[in-house]
């Protein structure tokens, strides 16, 4: 999974990169308002945590732009604003969660998975798909009740793969989710993952529709 972190304050954001890539997040990180707006208008992201006090552009402008532009990535605001009228102006310009600062990193890591599983159409931290249970919260994985103990490479793709379940999804797009920007990003490093994942897996659980891309058995 992707997530864009929008913060101005470095250690803030530093404490939010180590937390989100634990959990299996690829993080990027923008540190003011127009550099947000650039790429959250330009690349795809599965999570955005957005602060409002941003320079150069404040973050409910970002915010009130993403969504002009049709923007459809799920955003939690941090802030330190607090007033609920502020956080009704922030639910009404778009924003998925709210989550005032001082907060506890395993709050807001709770509401990131939350956001996961809604924009997926899920309803709890555990999943079943085809023949794989797939455990969010301890990021755990087994195949026929068996656990199987994957990279954390390995598991963002079954687990993105997993949320878009209902749809073939081309190398491309993995690709721009499974790596960060000074990662490669070849084709041939996504078929040695998706080769690693079958050893492991076993047989009709990771399908290919050649030409198209990847998928899970007995979801598309």
């Amino acid at each position: 999974m992707r997530a864009l972190i929008v913060e101005d304050d470095a250690r803030i954001a530093d404490d939010l990169t180590r937390a989100l890539s634990s959990s299996g997040f690829r993080v990027e990180h923008a540190g003011d308002g127009e550099t947000a707006w650039f790429k959250g208008g330009t690349e795809a992201y599965d999570l955005i945590v957005l602060d409002l006090g941003l320079p150069r552009l404040d973050g409910l402008s970002v915010l009130k732009r993403w969504r002009a532009e049709g923007v459809i990535s799920p955003v939690l605001i941090l802030t330190a604003r607090s007033a609920w009228t502020e956080r009704v102006e922030g639910i009404d310009a778009g924003a998925d969660d709210y989550l005032p600062k001082p907060y506890r990193m395993e709050e807001l890591l709770a509401r990131a998975r939350a956001l996961l599983r809604r924009s997926g159409g899920q309803a709890t931290s555990q999943q079943m798909v085809g023949r794989l249970s797939i455990d969010m919260n301890r990021m755990t994985i087994a195949v026929d009740g068996v656990p199987v103990h994957l990279t954390p490479l390995e598991f963002r793709l079954i687990t993105y793969l997993a949320l878009h379940r209902d749809r073939v999804l081309a190398p491309t797009e993995l690709l721009e989710h499974l790596y960060g920007d000074d990662d490669s990003r070849d084709t041939n490093a996504l078929e040695a993952v998706v080769a690693r994942l079958r050893r492991k897996l076993g047989s009709g659980v990771l399908g290919t529709k050649r030409g198209f891309g990847y998928f899970l058995e007995d979801t598309v």
